[in-house]
């Protein structure tokens, strides 16, 4: 895995990296939000950047590939301040979210539902 500075609480996988660059050639400014929300559950999000406000609820967990990683703080809290993994399997992206329609989306991987070597 790469794309992780220590002090950042989200990485990436390759496979995440890869789609992540394959997104920003048709938008080049993006980000990402974990809710847990209703919509698409718990998948992590991605937007164009400025589609999608941020605010005081929201708090910056760190980057991958380059774009902005943001949950909200009822859900980092829910979570147990996690450190999030950002994997790619096949399927359907989020409804709203960019990685919608490329036949693969976003999952996130954590110490919160895995072992505890992760």
């Amino acid at each position: 895995m790469s794309e992780h500075r220590p002090n950042d609480m989200v990485m990436a996988t390759e496979a995440a990296l890869d789609l992540i660059a394959e997104i920003r050639r048709d938008h080049p400014d993006i980000l990402f939000h974990q809710s847990g929300g209703c919509c698409d559950g718990s998948s992590p999000m991605c937007y164009p950047l400025g589609e999608l406000l941020i605010g005081d609820q929201d708090m910056l967990l760190g980057h991958i590939g380059g774009a902005p990683f943001y949950i909200g703080r009822a859900q980092f809290a829910a979570w147990g301040q996690p450190r999030l993994i950002i994997d790619v399997i096949p399927g359907r992206g989020g409804m709203f979210s960019l990685d919608n329609g490329r036949e693969k989306r976003f999952l996130v991987r954590s110490n919160v539902c895995s072992a505890p070597n992760l």
